[in-house]
């Protein structure tokens, strides 16, 4: 055992204990993909100002008129 496990030290490198999270990454998309999820995070974030803004206008509250008005706004 001792020798099996001596070969084995010189032929597999040392791999330190790292957590997997550092390890693996989210595979990236290619230009066009990276472009069109910019894009669309960046409508998102203008429609939730959007939103924001109306709900302001109309007291902070969440009705059923603001929920129609915003309905109406973003269609």
């Amino acid at each position: 055992m001792a020798f099996e496990a001596f070969l084995l030290s010189r032929y597999v490198p040392f791999a330190p204990e790292v957590p997997e999270t550092a390890v693996r990454r989210p595979p990236r998309g290619g230009f066009f993909a990276r472009v069109l999820d910019a894009v669309t995070e960046s409508r998102q974030r203008q429609a939730e100002r959007e939103i924001a803004r109306i709900l302001e206008a109309h007291g902070g509250k969440f009705t059923d008129e603001t929920d129609r008005l915003i309905s109406k706004h973003l269609s």
